[in-house]
């Protein structure tokens, strides 16, 4: 049984539906462990076809990032992340607050925005001097640093191994460059573009093929992770039990599709097939479907509405994982071999050996 350190998952991630106004608007949160203030937001139109929209509290809360693209950091007026969810700011807001839209706001708590600064130098901890704040319960940190041109080492914060991170530079255009520990054998030799639809990509100067470690991941001179005098943002996670899970499966291209134990009812999941090119990135979550099937779809590599009621890619979510409902070559492709990533909303097995209810 899947006994777990985090018994209500809402204290560390929450996705909260809101539909816009067009004018001033303030989302309160309604996760169950009550106040919930985000460090990380991750928000999208549901019904309108703009850009997906990340805020974070250790790059400054305007400052805007937008997953489905490789542009540079933008600002929004006024926009904030309060004591129990955000804020937009005084106007509307194309791409979070249109008049009669409807929005989903995926939010991770890390440290309050404290951060620690590491001064490589001074610390030997890394190479590249970093802050970070981190929360080692959830397993999650936010690393801001500066690229320095040189392949070297990063602190992280997390205290463990990182199972996967996605480095995105602030200060030009270039994609979002992401690390999994189970994308093919050598993860440290690969990585795949969140914006894109390509294949895992094999390139030394990424991570300067070398493993994450307990203190710090490492990089190479490749711009899109450390240019010389570029900022970078990083989001880290390692895994908890019961709460986050980042692993791998192999399709089986059957209607009864491939399951996939994660130890925890999904609250929400983003799935890549890794092994070919031309497959999107696919995000579900349990707030925006209630009941199996999971069949209401956003995918983080493009600006389109979601796909509600789609029979190509959609799954189960049960109380011990996930499975796929349908023969898609996007997530259940026979012999294709795909990413997740998951976070719980109710473990199996609580730490008080209570089990969760299917849906």
């Amino acid at each position: 049984m899947a006994y777990t350190t985090i018994d209500d998952p809402s204290e560390y991630f929450h996705t909260r539906l809101y539909s816009g106004t067009g004018s001033a608007l303030s989302i309160t949160n309604n996760a169950n462990a009550g106040n919930f203030k985000p460090d990380w937001i991750w928000l999208k139109s549901r019904n309108n076809a703009t850009n997906h929209n990340v805020f974070d509290s250790s790059r400054g809360q305007t400052k805007r990032l937008y997953p489905n693209l490789s542009d540079a950091e933008d600002t929004v007026s006024g926009f904030t992340l309060d004591t129990n969810g955000f804020s937009t700011g005084t106007s509307s807001v194309g791409d979070i607050n249109v008049s009669g839209k409807t929005y989903v706001a995926w939010q991770w708590k890390c440290n309050g925005g404290t951060t620690t600064t590491n001064d490589a130098s001074a610390t030997s901890v890394g190479t590249i001097d970093s802050v970070y704040q981190a929360n080692t319960t959830a397993g999650f940190s936010i690393v801001t640093y500066t690229g320095t041109g040189s392949a070297g080492t990063i602190a992280h914060g997390l205290g463990v191994v990182p199972s996967w991170y996605v480095v995105k530079r602030r200060s030009a255009t270039e994609g979002w460059t992401l690390y999994h520990h189970k994308n093919t054998s050598a993860p440290e030799t690969d990585h795949l573009l969140l914006e894109s639809t390509a294949a895992t990509v094999d390139q030394a100067d990424i991570w300067n093929d070398t493993s994450p470690t307990s203190s710090v991941f490492s990089l190479g001179n490749n711009s899109a992770t450390n240019a010389s005098s570029s900022t970078y943002i990083a989001y880290c996670f390692n895994e908890i039990k019961g709460y986050s899970k980042f692993g791998s499966y192999t399709g089986n291209g059957n209607a009864d599709g491939a399951f996939v134990y994660t130890g925890f009812k999904p609250a929400w999941l983003l799935v890549k097939r890794f092994d070919t090119s031309g497959n999107s990135w696919y995000l579900f979550d349990s707030a925006r479907n209630e009941f199996n099937v999971v069949d209401n779809i956003l995918r983080p590599n493009i600006n389109n509405e979601e796909l509600t009621d789609d029979t190509g890619t959609n799954l189960d979510f049960v109380s011990n994982g996930f499975k796929t409902r349908t023969t898609s070559a996007d997530t259940n492709n026979s012999g294709g071999t795909f990413i997740y990533l998951a976070f719980a909303e109710h473990p199996f097995v609580s730490s008080k050996g209570v089990p969760t209810t299917a849906r």
